[in-house]
């Protein structure tokens, strides 16, 4: 018949049991000799097959565990280098919407209705939405406390319409991709 594995030996590897004829309950015959004809140790061949069991089981668990780690292992690594892959393309498309902008601020009022203007206007347009679909969003500066985790202060000024350690002017436009900083904003701040 077959027994039980207790719920607290399960995972232990199940040893065979060896049967010993002739002995007494409290040891061999008088004399603690084994008794005359008595055979040394029988091993039951299904308490062998079943340790074999066990121990190809746990063989095959550790295997199934390890194999699991590794495929969990390798598509966060993946999903790390599909991550810095998209930051390093959003990070060189920054400085092409920043000439945009440029160009923008150089157009004069009576050049506006100008069909290349408008043309450019809305590849601009175009390419913000993409860029705020993918993720990433401008970090709002001006009139917004300074951040260091923001924002990369590179002068100071006086200003009477913001209190001292506010952003008075945006140098250059910084973005965030999902939670993270793509680019600082480059800022003054009042002191």
């Amino acid at each position: 018949h077959i027994q039980k594995i207790p719920e607290h030996r399960k995972g232990e590897p199940i040893m065979a049991r060896k049967y010993v004829y002739g002995m007494r309950s409290k040891g061999f015959a008088e004399g603690n000799q084994p008794a005359e004809g008595l055979l040394e140790a029988e091993t039951d061949p299904l308490d062998v097959a079943l340790a074999k069991i066990a121990e190809l089981n746990d063989k095959y668990l550790r295997k199934v565990a390890e194999f699991d780690n590794f495929r969990k292992r390798t598509d966060k690594e993946k999903d790390q280098m599909f991550s810095m892959g998209e930051k390093s393309v959003l990070e060189k498309l920054l400085p092409i919407i920043d000439n945009f902008e440029r160009g923008f601020d150089t157009v004069q009022d009576e050049d506006e209705e100008d069909a290349f203007v408008q043309g450019m206007r809305k590849i601009y347009a175009q390419l913000i939405k993409q860029m705020e679909d993918i993720g990433v969003k401008p970090i709002e500066a001006v009139g917004k406390e300074f951040d260091p985790n923001l924002h990369n202060a590179v002068m100071q000024v006086e200003s009477d319409e913001y209190p001292s350690g506010t952003v008075a002017q945006e140098l250059q436009k910084g973005y965030m991709f999902h939670d993270a900083v793509l680019r600082h904003s480059m800022v003054s701040v009042v002191s």
